[in-house]
């Protein structure tokens, strides 16, 4: 079988270097989850503590999250134009520049220097979510939801750790003279610098530059393939808005409700060992289900998956709405069902994105949708500590919840305009 007609019927023409690469980017996937979880575990309880005000407790999570939508643009970019490997090393390179700008104002007691040293420990979290996007350059269609799957999960393994490591590493930060709130950014920086190291020296070859080279060598084999490509398509625009839709929403839903999560128990007599449980378990319910998520993208569509993230996002609002401060367990339940319906969104999202753009400028468009996803994080985070000093952590949840029902009637029209 040839190459063209081996792709053709969907196979991927490189599975062993497919297989390295989605071997490269677990690895750095793992070190940057630890990194990524310093943020959300410790962020908004490290600016109450600096600032003594609840209300602004969301901005540090609204200031990564908009960190990460110019990151997103950044490392697109760079990607398009010199490939996959110097994009991700560089962002992950930059979010630990971030972290070490955090404990220098953690230390210097500086809420400025702090805000904007999160502006730039956000760039890591842009690059762990564009690093899906390099495991899918490669993979046939109809196994694209497993390839962004798997490196999604290996997120799991660094991001579950990182937040039950907050009260030793706040111990360590004490012991460096260093304040116990600031002590995961110590990991933090750690993990990003080695993800940055690992991508640069043994992501070869790229994926991106590869995935181009095979298009251009199919298409000089096979006259007229370049007409037949997915964004000439009627529904190719549709298709990113559709994605780009889906991922937005379950972005903003999700960092709002987790956001403040931490702050409501901490308001409730929790400590950061509980706190940190939460968000752990939140984490892994966000990346660890990724293998099934994939599996069930590719085999009964991507509009299913949407949709089912739409209702399990409002069963995680509802469920922390009701459920008392004091609950650890039913909290849990809680962020685990939101990270759960984050993932359906991510996953199917994300290959609708790849399915509907070419090649040609895949990398920069997949970037400008992260931007997005990245705004609505960013708000997301901004309005819930808002929401909560104004009206209480139940409202939030609940109202979360209820927006996310938004993508039903989208993922419905999108379903009846294709075959």
């Amino acid at each position: 079988m040839t190459r063209t007609t081996t792709a053709a019927a969907g196979i991927s023409p490189r599975p062993e270097v497919q297989r390295r690469i989605l071997t490269v980017l677990v690895a750095g996937q793992i070190l940057s989850g630890a990194g990524l979880a310093a943020g959300v575990t410790v962020g908004a309880l490290l600016a109450q503590d600096m600032l003594g005000s609840t209300s602004l407790a969301g901005l540090p999570s609204a200031l990564f999250t908009a960190g990460s939508a110019l990151a997103a643009v950044a490392v697109g970019r760079v990607s398009q134009a010199r490939g996959r490997r110097p994009g991700l090393a560089a962002g992950y390179l930059t979010g630990a520049v971030g972290s070490a700008g955090v404990l220098a104002a953690a230390v210097l007691g500086r809420p400025v220097l702090l805000f904007v040293a999160l502006f730039v420990y956000g760039a890591g979290t842009a690059t762990n979510l564009q690093a899906r996007y390099a495991g899918a350059d490669l993979a046939a269609p109809a196994h694209r939801g497993r390839a962004v799957s798997t490196v999604l999960v290996a997120t799991t393994v660094g991001g579950v750790a990182g937040p039950n490591l907050a009260a030793p590493t706040g111990h360590l930060a004490e012991a460096l003279g260093i304040p116990h709130l600031a002590g995961p950014f110590i990991l933090a920086g750690l993990a990003y610098a080695l993800a940055a190291l690992v991508l640069a020296v043994w992501l070869r070859p790229d994926p991106l530059l590869l995935a181009r080279t095979l298009a251009e060598e199919e298409a000089a084999a096979a006259a007229g393939a370049a007409a037949a490509d997915p964004a000439d398509l009627p529904e190719g625009r549709g298709g990113v808005a559709l994605g780009g839709l889906v991922m937005v929403l379950s972005q903003l839903v999700m960092v709002a409700i987790m956001t403040m999560t931490p702050v409501h128990m901490h308001g409730h007599g929790h400590g950061t060992a509980a706190s940190g449980l939460v968000i752990a378990v939140h984490i892994g319910a966000m990346y660890l289900p990724s293998p099934l998520t994939g599996r069930l993208v590719d085999r009964h569509g991507r509009l299913k998956v949407a949709a089912a993230s739409g209702l399990t996002l409002l069963a995680s609002g509802t469920v922390a709405a009701l459920a008392p401060g004091d609950s650890v367990p039913l909290l849990a339940l809680a962020l685990a069902l939101l990270g759960l319906g984050w993932n359906f969104g991510l996953v199917a999202g994300t290959a609708i994105i790849t399915d509907t753009v070419p090649l040609a400028t895949r990398a920069r468009t997949q970037g400008l949708v992260d931007v997005a996803v990245a705004v609505a994080g960013a708000t997301g985070g901004m309005a819930s500590g808002i929401v909560v000093a104004a009206t209480g952590y139940p409202v939030l949840a609940l109202a979360g919840g209820v927006l996310s029902l938004a993508l039903l009637p989208v993922v419905a029209a999108a379903a009846r305009r294709r075959p």
